[in-house]
């Protein structure tokens, strides 16, 4: 498969968190890494590969050393990349079941910062995890769950009935946004959780919690006139999830500690127990160096590693560029970017950037530098977060987006490709 292809395969696959783990999980284990859990004893062995699934909706991979090999103080031994696996959405409430005129709509929340009138008139499906009463009480039966047919939309107010919609409307989160799910009169089923029970086989009074995402329906297409785009749901921050998997399995370092982080809740802030903020990046290391034989990687070694921080960024639009920095503004298919602010919002100093640059340069790979105008700060990454935790070398990149958090967003399929192949070259040299 080709890295495009890969990205495609993810795209319709991970429709939440949780399924973006599943699809990433059963990726490398096809690649011949071995799932161990946290809540057990390891038993780690030099160049084997493994991968630790947490809340299940972060995902830990990492390759070891082979045993033997000689530490280079000349190149780091440990070398991090992380990304995110949830996107901006709505997330179904407890108790969301609500009836009203003949109407069944579905109670929800706005999760992160979507563009959310883009998410109007779409096919919208569910999908996450749903717990059901078990024997014991403390292991609930959890079940991974994607609807395999439209359930929701949302419609926009006729214009006649909402004349100065072509000006701009604030929606109102709690009382515009909620999705039709189907009419009180003509369906058998009156409920999305009596629905949820009978597709999950269960008895509705079973089914205690749910953690659901409303997610797009709509598949990844290419478009323009040569097929050179991609338009799809998920592109922030699938695109980072797939190339940092391939890269990762791709990846021949006999003798260093690769790893890779899939970090859910950076959407919403990183600071949760599966989210970057967490101390579970820095806890992992820990752990792993203390698992090994001390001669292979010595714990001091964690403050000469690196980390790739990857996630999108904003590529020039041509209807607005004004709202680009003047000598910094990248587009679509000039290859991947290196982010930088010295606010620190992107985590990247210079030392960190040149490291990149070289490694692109010596494997002749595309790339830009974004920055943000200065009237204009833009978004945060998981990287300035990270770092703070754990302060090593840090540099964030990113393929460059159009309509980024909208419904669909818009990318070049080629940088996709030059991003797969700089982090590959970045775990492999």
């Amino acid at each position: 498969m080709t890295e495009t292809e890969q990205l495609l395969e993810l795209l319709e696959k991970g429709v939440s968190p949780a399924h973006t783990v599943s699809a990433c999980t059963e990726r490398l284990k096809n690649a011949g890494f071995e799932e161990i859990d946290y809540g057990t004893e390891w038993r780690l062995e030099a160049g084997k590969k493994y991968i630790i699934r947490h809340h299940a909706t972060t995902l830990f991979a990492f390759t070891l050393p082979q045993e033997g090999c000689a530490i280079s103080a000349e190149k780091p031994m440990i070398r991090i990349a992380a990304a995110h696996t949830d996107f901006p959405c709505f997330r179904i409430k407890p108790s969301c079941d609500i009836k009203s005129d003949s109407y069944v709509q579905v109670n929800t929340e706005v999760y992160g910062g979507p563009i959310l009138n883009t998410w109007l008139d779409r096919p919208l499906g569910a999908a996450g995890r749903v717990a059901v009463r078990g024997n014991n009480p403390f292991r609930p039966e959890i079940f991974l769950y994607s609807s395999e047919k439209n359930l929701f939309t949302i419609p926009n107010l006729a214009i006649h009935m909402n004349r100065e919609v072509n000006k701009g409307i604030e929606l109102n989160k709690q009382t515009e946004l909620l999705p039709i799910a189907g009419l009180c009169a003509l369906g058998e089923t009156d409920s999305f959780v009596q629905f949820l029970a009978e597709e999950l086989s269960v008895d509705r009074k079973d089914i205690l919690d749910f953690e659901l995402t409303v997610y797009c329906r709509e598949k990844p297409e290419f478009v323009g006139l040569s097929e050179e785009l991609i338009s799809s749901p998920r592109l922030d921050n699938l695109t980072s999830c797939s190339a940092l998997i391939s890269a990762l399995i791709e990846a021949k370092r006999p003798e260093g500690l690769n790893l890779v982080a899939l970090f859910d809740h950076e959407e919403i802030g990183s600071r949760s127990k599966q989210g970057a903020g967490s101390i579970l990046l820095s806890d992992l290391l820990h752990r792993i160096l203390k698992e090994q034989a001390a001669e292979n990687i010595p714990e001091y070694e964690i403050y000469n590693s690196i980390l790739l921080s990857a996630d999108v960024a904003h590529g020039l639009h041509p209807n607005y560029a004004g709202k680009m920095d003047v000598t910094n503004k990248p587009v679509l298919g000039g290859g991947f970017c290196i982010k930088e602010a010295c606010s620190q919002s992107y985590a990247t100093d210079c030392e960190a950037v040149s490291v990149i640059q070289q490694i692109c340069d010596a494997k002749q790979i595309p790339y830009q530098k974004f920055v943000n105008r200065s009237d204009m700060p833009g978004g945060g990454t998981l990287g300035s977060i990270a770092s703070a935790l754990l302060p090593v070398k840090t540099v964030d990149v990113g393929i460059p987006l159009l309509a980024m958090h909208s419904a669909r967003e818009l990318m070049a399929a080629k940088d996709q490709q030059a991003f797969k192949d700089m982090a590959a070259a970045y775990f492999s040299l």
